[in-house]
């Protein structure tokens, strides 16, 4: 399947449960028609890695997906060896059988990035939360956008039989280089208002009362008002829809307020200001 205009990202991300405003659908669109990497930057909560989840849904394509981390190198991105495996390959020629080549690739391990170059089907590839790697792996990333190729001194170099679809997301826990976002189209995602998350919750919980959608999205709406340390983000307003909808749409809010907010100093802070009073 492939997305021919704007109009049709919309509709098919919307099939898949994501709801994207005007800007995020053209971003989405030309990061295929151009074939440029997505940078999706915002606040934790506000649905980026979703883009990718929704789109590979959409498009009928394999997800990929590489968890960025404090100290992540080419061990857990690209490739490694299967030391165990090959171990036994030592041993079984010593007893007498056909020796194996050891850094061939039958004792190749394949991580994200090797994986999605090396595979024929369409392929979207998402490098989540790429500010938690450090400068060099940052380095590192940016020479592969750029060639989608990977070099292994043992076999020599693999590039991609495919060029995949790139969404790269991040926190702003670091600035990123501008280096490697000059080789991205950028997107900034923002909470929603309230309209367009009361529609999202729907899309998400279909058959849900009017009167769930209204409650949840006004308490949200407040909450983001307060000078908090970690503000709600939409998958948690979806998540206090389906809390009223299993204790009772009428249900105190306050009661389930940690469904919401998951530090101890908001909670209390809501709590002596009043926050949800009367909702």
């Amino acid at each position: 399947m492939t997305l021919e205009t704007v109009e049709h990202v919309e509709r098919a991300l919307a099939g898949q449960g994501y709801l994207p405003d005007r800007g995020l659908a053209t971003a989405v669109f030309l990061a295929g028609a151009i074939e440029q990497p997505l940078l999706l930057e915002g606040e934790a909560g506000v649905g980026k890695t979703e883009v990718a989840r929704a789109l590979a849904g959409a498009l009928g394509a394999r997800l990929i997906r590489l968890q960025c981390h404090e100290g992540i190198d080419l061990h857990h991105a690209v490739y490694d060896w299967d030391y165990q495996r090959q171990l036994l390959a030592i041993r079984a020629a010593e007893a007498g059988a056909e020796a194996s080549e050891l850094f061939g690739p039958a004792f190749l391990l394949r991580r994200p990035l090797l994986e999605a170059i090396e595979v024929d089907d369409e392929v979207v590839l998402l490098i989540d939360e790429v500010d938690r790697a450090d400068d060099e792996f940052e380095a590192f990333l940016l020479e592969f956008l750029a060639d989608f190729a990977v070099t292994i001194p043992e076999l020599g170099t693999v590039a991609a039989r495919r060029r995949p679809i790139v969404v790269l997301t991040s926190n702003r826990t670091r600035e990123l280089h501008d280096a490697l976002k000059r080789r991205c189209l950028y997107h900034w995602i923002d909470y929603p208002s309230r309209e367009r998350e009361a529609a999202i919750v729907r899309a998400r919980l279909p058959g849900v009362p009017e009167q769930v959608v209204a409650r949840v999205c006004a308490a949200v709406a407040r909450l983001r008002g307060e000078e908090l340390y970690k503000v709600p983000g939409v998958g948690e307003t979806i998540t206090w829809a389906r809390a009223l909808l299993a204790l009772g749409p009428e249900d105190d809010l306050d009661a389930t307020l940690g469904v919401a907010l998951k530090v101890r100093e908001d909670l209390n802070l809501v709590r002596e200001k009043g926050v949800l009073r009367g909702a």
